[in-house]
């Protein structure tokens, strides 16, 4: 499909496929939270909350790349929720910590287990050679994303 001289026309087309590809997959993989409680907002923070542990709130607002008062609003429905916890910063008497609260662990999961067992079903219906291929794609893209800077 793609051939290994690259030349512009390809590297657009490469380009905009793989993004609207990564585009739908995410979408696909959204589509497994039929009964969640929190939007895709209010996941994605719980989600960064999980992996790099409590945070400020403009930390996390620059994590997931918004505005503070945006993030704002989403830790107070968080916590409203009981799914995040907020804690006065121990040498910033102005700031708080937010960290996820055993609620918000017991979403994020949730949320994760309904999304590996769509893609099991899903990569059980591959052959073995499209899962070697599908494997070494997903080296790429971690390598794409890594090289970000």
């Amino acid at each position: 499909m793609y051939s290994s001289a690259v030349t512009t026309s390809t590297d657009d087309r490469l380009a905009g496929d793989l993004a609207l590809a990564v585009v739908r997959f995410a979408r696909h993989l959204r589509g497994r939270r039929k009964d969640s409680s929190v939007s895709l907002t209010q996941l994605s923070a719980l989600n960064a909350l999980a992996s790099d542990g409590p945070l400020t709130p403009g930390q996390l607002a620059a994590r997931e790349r918004v505005q503070p008062p945006s993030m704002t609003r989403v830790i107070a429905s968080l916590s409203d929720l009981g799914l995040v916890s907020r804690e006065p910063h121990p040498t910033d008497g102005r700031q708080v910590i937010v960290s996820l609260s055993d609620e918000g662990e017991h979403i994020i999961t949730g949320e994760a287990k309904a999304r590996e067992a769509w893609l099991r079903g899903r990569l059980a219906e591959l052959s073995p050679e499209q899962i070697d291929t599908l494997g070494g794609a997903v080296a790429i893209m971690n390598q794409l994303i890594s090289a970000e800077g």
